[in-house]
């Protein structure tokens, strides 16, 4: 009879093994975050949140640092735990320069300041925002999108449910189970995803030759473990290619599509 706790090992070791670079280089710096928010001395946590009337053109950096840190080490755990998977899949599937790019690029920047604008001028709060959730439901906004796509409703009961509404319902559950989290800046982060999902921020993403040049130059893949190049990725850059090349011009972005897979 086969040993369920060593095979349970054994997997575990060997998706640990197979996180990509990126993944891999988020979830130390939010550990090692995590730590330097124990001690008193410096409040990493003041100087690196979001808070919207803290922010302007010298501390424009709280866009990219809010979600790598954490109110505590729990806090963070929990986030690496719910990111890994996600981070993973889509560093997999893009590359690594390019989740480089976008996550401390569009895909952080776009969900800050919206978040700012709505907290200050249409709310006129000024609550502070910080910890990894808001990449957390920004992954799960463009799974809804790229579910809807295969899978468009779940049936429960006589009722027809759109799959794309997954992420909403999901931060309703946070919202009131989980104290103290920001239920605006979720939003923010579904709707960004939703964005990114349905290919409106496609022209964002760095052009390939680019990426291309700078791997080549400075032999990327050779140097780095786990390094995921433009031409490594096992879906293509956005999604599976389409066997036939007329029905690439139906889809708003191929990242999503009939042929795309669901699972890691």
């Amino acid at each position: 009879m086969p040993n369920i706790q060593s095979f349970n090992a054994q997997r575990a070791r060997s998706y640990l093994l197979r996180i990509p670079l990126f993944t891999r280089a988020m979830i130390v710096i939010m550990f090692a975050l995590a730590l330097v928010g124990i001690q008193d001395s410096w409040n990493i946590r003041e100087w690196g949140a979001l808070i919207p009337l803290e922010l302007n053109l010298t501390s424009g950096y709280r866009v990219n640092t809010f979600p790598l840190i954490h109110k505590s080490m729990l806090h963070a755990i929990f986030n690496i735990l719910a990111l890994t998977p996600l981070l993973e899949r889509f560093e997999t599937e893009f590359g690594t320069l390019t989740s480089l790019a976008l996550f401390f690029g569009p895909l952080t920047t776009i969900p800050a300041l919206v978040y700012v604008l709505l907290e200050r001028v249409v709310f006129g709060g000024n609550n502070a925002v910080l910890g990894a959730s808001i990449w957390v439901f920004l992954l799960l906004g463009m799974e809804g999108v790229r579910t809807y796509k295969t899978n468009p409703y779940l049936v429960i009961g006589t009722y027809h449910v759109p799959t794309w509404t997954t992420p909403l319902f999901m931060t309703v559950v946070v919202q009131a189970v989980v104290p103290g989290t920001s239920f605006l800046g979720h939003l923010c982060g579904v709707g960004t995803g939703y964005l990114f999902g349905l290919g409106y921020l496609k022209f964002l993403a760095p052009p390939e030759w680019i990426l291309r040049e700078i791997e080549s130059r400075l032999n990327l893949l050779g140097r780095l473990p786990h390094y995921v190049s433009v031409d490594q990725k096992t879906y293509g850059r956005f999604g599976v290619l389409p066997t036939n090349a007329s029905s690439s011009s139906t889809t708003p972005m191929n990242i999503i599509g009939n042929t795309q897979r669901l699972g890691p």
